[in-house]
C-alpha cells in the first residue's frame, strides 16, 4: 500500500510534499478511529523493546531523526508511527528561512536523499508554543539545537546556551548540532578546541539546573580516526552523555545517479542507503575504541530490519530514521521492533 502512495508522493517536489503529507496525516489522526488504526496498524507494545540509556526509559529503542519535524510540529501524529523518540529540530534561536529553494532532492536509483536545507526552522520560541501544545503518547522528545547562520562561530555558544535554556523544559534530551554540511562554517566547530568549549560551557549550565537533561553530540561520517579519537577523549573529558552516529556526508563515492545528476544537484548532506555503511564503520569504531563506555544513537541507511540489527550489533543502543521512513515508510518502524524482540530473546 504505501509503494503505491511512494509512487504518486514522489512525482512532487520532495519538501513540499513532506508538509503535505503531514499536514494530511495530522487532518487524518483527528479522528479516534484512524489513531485506533494506526495503533493497531504500526505500534508494536512489548515490555522487552523497553531500553534504558543515559538515565532515561524509552519504550523502544526506534526513533525518529533530527531534520523531519524541525518545528516539533508533528510529535502528535508521528508518536501513532510507532516511534520511541522523536528528536526535533535542528532549533536555532531566531527563525531563519535556511537556503534557496530547491534545497531536497531525491536519488531514487540509491535511495538516498541530499538536502542543503540550511536549519530551516521557525525559531526556538515557535518550537516551544508547539511543544507545550504537544500531547507525546508515552514518545520521548529530543532536542537537537545549532546556531543561526549570521551568528559567527566565535559567538556560537551563546547560540547554543540560548537554545539550551529556552528549551530545557520541553525535552527530555539535548543534542548538540555541530556536523551539518550545509551551514556555512559550522563543521569547523567539530575541531577539538572550539568543540571542547562549547560541550563544556552547555554541560556546566546542565549542571546549574536541579535535574540536569542528558547531552548528546551528533558527529559527521565523514570524521578520520584521529578525529574520532579526539570525540572520544570529549566524551570522557566534557562529561557528555552519549554520541549521535551519524550526520548526512558530503562523500558522492559508488553512487548509482549518473555524475551528471549529482553535478546538477550540486551541494548538499547525502543521507540514506549510501550513509549506511560508514555510518555503521563509525559506531562500530566509536564503541570498540571506548571499550563499549559510549551510548550511541545509531543513524545512518536504515532502510530494513537487517540494517537497524547491522547498527545494533556495531555498537548502538538506540536507533534513528529519516531517509528510511520516508522510502519504506511506518510499516518499517514496526518491523524492525517485531524483530529487536527476537532478537533481544537470542542475545
Amino acid at each position: 500500500m504505501y509503494y503505491l502512495l511512494r509512487k504518486i508522493l514522489f512525482i512532487f517536489d520532495p519538501e513540499k510534499v513532506h508538509y503535505f503529507t503531514m499536514n494530511m496525516l495530522s487532518i487524518v489522526l483527528k479522528t479516534s478511529p484512524f489513531r485506533y488504526l494506526f495503533k493497531r496498524v504500526f505500534q508494536v507494545e512489548d515490555k522487552s523493546l523497553e531500553t534504558e540509556v543515559f538515565g532515561l526509559k524509552f519504550k523502544n529503542p526506534v526513533g525518529l531523526a533530527a531534520g523531519f519535524d524541525k518545528n516539533a510540529k508533528y510529535i502528535n501524529e508521528l508518536s501513532y508511527c510507532g516511534f520511541g523518540f522523536i528528536e526535533i529540530g535542528t532549533i536555532t534561536p531566531k527563525p531563519q528561512d535556511g537556503n534557496i529553494k530547491v534545497r531536497l532532492f531525491r536519488l531514487k536509483e540509491d535511495e538516498g536523499l541530499i538536502n542543503r536545507m540550511g536549519f530551516n526552522n521557525d525559531g526556538v520560541e515557535m518550537a516551544i508554543h508547539h511543544l507545550k501544545k504537544a500531547r507525546k503518547n508515552g514518545v520521548l522528545v529530543g532536542g537537537n539545537i545549532g546556531k543561526n547562520k549570521v551568528t559567527p562561530n566565535e559567538n556560537a555558544v551563546s547560540d547554543y546556551l540560548l537554545c539550551f535554556e529556552r528549551l530545557f523544559d520541553y525535552v527530555d534530551y539535548f543534542v548538540v548540532n555541530v556536523s551539518s554540511p550545509n551551514t556555512p562554517n559550522l563543521r569547523d566547530l567539530q575541531e577539538k578546541e572550539p568543540l571542547k568549549l562549547l560541550l563544556t560551557q552547555i554541560v556546566n549550565k546542565n549542571e546549574s539546573f536541579e535535574k540536569p537533561k542528558p547531552i548528546l553530540l551528533k558527529i559527521a561520517p565523514d570524521l578520520s580516526n584521529s578525529q574520532l579519537d579526539d570525540i572520544i577523549d570529549l566524551f570522557t573529558s566534557t562529561g557528555i552523555d552519549g554520541i549521535i552516529s551519524t550526520n548526512t556526508t558530503i562523500s558522492r563515492d559508488n553512487l548509482k545517479t549518473s555524475a551528471s545528476r549529482i553535478k546538477d544537484i550540486g551541494a548538499g548532506g547525502l543521507s540514506g542507503k549510501p550513509v549506511r555503511a560508514r555510518s555503521t564503520e563509525v559506531i562500530r569504531y566509536l564503541n570498540e575504541h571506548s571499550n563499549g563506555t559510549i551510548p550511541i544513537i545509531g543513524v545512518g541507511g536504515i532502510h530494513s530490519v537487517n540494517d537497524a540489527i547491522e547498527k545494533i550489533k556495531a555498537g548502538a543502543s538506540l536507533i534513528q530514521m529519516y531517509t528510511g521512513f520516508i522510502y519504506e515508510g511506518p510499516a518499517l518502524i514496526k518491523r524492525i521492533n517485531k524483530a529487536l524482540i527476537d532478537f533481544r530473546k537470542n542475545a
